[in-house]
């Protein structure tokens, strides 16, 4: 079984091709993960590998490891251009995601004040008023969006809420505006008998009304880079994730494509 990435809670820093030299907070354990989407194409596996032992790590806990990471890069010169929280699951589950953010925010302004501060987030949290709150506080709020179809969604980010559907998420969307980068991941193959693809003329169709909706400051589509859980799957080229984006960029909408 495929299994969870990141075995501390600070990591890195590590060259993101969307983020520069990013280096990393993972509020999930560091032996299980905790998520409240079980993606297909999670590269820290599927949700049945359970939560581990470990548990979250505290507040303080990750104030102290972060502050001591950042002074030994500060001492060694090394360069930063994004502390990323990020790791084997969703962020935004942790109950102190917003103090972490805020001491984050300090730390940053503290040793590397150039660097950015950003968050991947699959949108499950958006009714929590303190989590958004701390992405609205933060540069970059990378917010997911795989499909803006119902069924579709379903099947590539297989949420663990029966209720989660995308009217409510692209309603919640919009609250953010220019604040918002929404990050698309496109990918076609084959699950459980089933065919996936979101790549369509229809999903496609459905993500630049969704897009058009919101009016994030960016979108990232992006696609496979790294083994997934779900074996049959298939990366989709830049050249076809090009065609995409330029739909995109037609309708005003700045795009980055990886």
């Amino acid at each position: 079984m495929q299994r969870v990435l990141f075995h501390s809670t600070v990591f890195g820093p590590i060259h993101s091709r969307r983020l520069g030299s990013s280096l990393g907070i993972n509020l999930s354990p560091v032996d299980g993960k905790t998520c409240t989407f079980d993606c297909l194409y999670c590269e820290a596996g599927f949700n049945s590998q359970g939560a581990g032992s470990s548990g979250l790590p505290s507040r303080d806990q990750t104030a102290i490891m972060l502050e001591d990471k950042l002074k030994d890069m500060r001492s060694d010169g090394q360069t930063l251009d994004t502390i990323t929280f990020s790791g084997n699951g969703e962020p935004t589950l942790h109950p102190e995601f917003a103090g972490i953010v805020d001491d984050t925010l300090l730390l940053r302004d503290r040793y590397f004040p150039d660097a950015v501060v950003s968050v991947l987030c699959n949108s499950t949290r958006l009714d929590k008023e303190d989590v958004v709150s701390a992405l609205m506080k933060v540069d970059n709020a990378i917010l997911k969006l795989d499909s803006a179809i119902d069924s579709t969604m379903r099947q590539i980010d297989r949420p663990t809420s029966a209720g989660f559907n995308t009217a409510w998420l692209i309603d919640r969307l919009k609250m953010f505006g220019d604040k918002a980068i929404i990050q698309t991941m496109f990918l076609r193959g084959e699950y459980e008998g089933m065919i996936v693809d979101n790549t369509t003329d229809k999903e496609v169709g459905a993500l630049l009304d969704a897009y058009c909706q919101i009016r994030p400051r960016e979108v990232m589509i992006y696609s496979i880079d790294r083994k997934t859980p779900a074996r049959d799957l298939q990366k989709v080229s830049i050249a076809e994730l090009e065609a995409i984006a330029a739909k995109v960029r037609a309708e005003g909408i700045r795009v980055q494509v990886n």
